[in-house]
């Protein structure tokens, strides 16, 4: 008679409490409201705004984190931008709901944006934060240095990930939105409130 042996068996971990999947019609007002909740209601007269203004967002490259109830607690979206004469993405905002922080949402919308970009070909992508969170995603200053945005910002929150090497070799100049613009009735408003926004660090404006 044959001993049974003892095969050992992986454990397995306990799927994530959400989910990330392109954007939906249905999901805009619930954006929008996490929006208001991490950036204040005068988020829309920020600067990276005016390269979002009147524009479409990168094709597949709106994204959003769902709980398993369906209910939306992350969000990102990426721009057709030109950074001084070099064709890339603007990332921008990323927000995710205070009840999931610490769930690695944030992160999870992050690789799957860049991983989405990287597939549809772009080149590099380009946003607004905090450069230790950033830096984990391949984010630098390093070709940065010479770009401008069209208002007031912090140069060293500046940041940028070439996708294919090189794609922001020389980039110099101001940095402006190139995406589709929207139909009219579509454009988002922007709003006259200008309440204190609360701290949203370390997300992308």
């Amino acid at each position: 008679m044959t001993a049974k042996r003892n095969t050992p068996v992986a454990l397995i971990r306990d799927a994530a409490p959400f989910a990330i999947r392109a954007e939906r019609g249905s999901d805009v007002v619930a954006r929008e409201a996490l929006l208001d909740a991490c950036f204040g209601c005068n988020r829309h007269t920020r600067t990276c705004q005016r390269l979002r203004d009147g524009r479409a967002p990168a094709e597949g490259l709106s994204l959003a984190a769902v709980r398993q109830d369906g209910r939306l607690v992350g969000t990102v979206r990426l721009w057709h931008v030109s950074a001084g004469g070099r064709s890339a993405l603007m990332l921008g905002p990323l927000a995710v709901d205070d009840d999931c922080r610490g769930l690695g949402v944030g992160a999870a919308l992050m690789r799957r944006a860049l991983a989405v970009a990287k597939a549809r070909g772009h080149g590099a992508v380009i946003l607004l934060g905090d450069a230790p969170y950033y830096a984990r995603f391949g984010f630098t200053v390093a070709k940065t240095g010479e770009l401008s945005l069209p208002g007031t910002f912090e140069r060293e929150r500046l940041l940028g990930v070439e996708l294919v090497a090189g794609a922001l070799d020389g980039a110099w100049g101001m940095i402006t939105p190139t995406g589709a613009p929207l139909p009219e009735a579509k454009a988002p408003r922007t709003r006259s409130r200008t309440r204190k926004a609360p701290l949203a660090v370390p997300h992308a404006a």
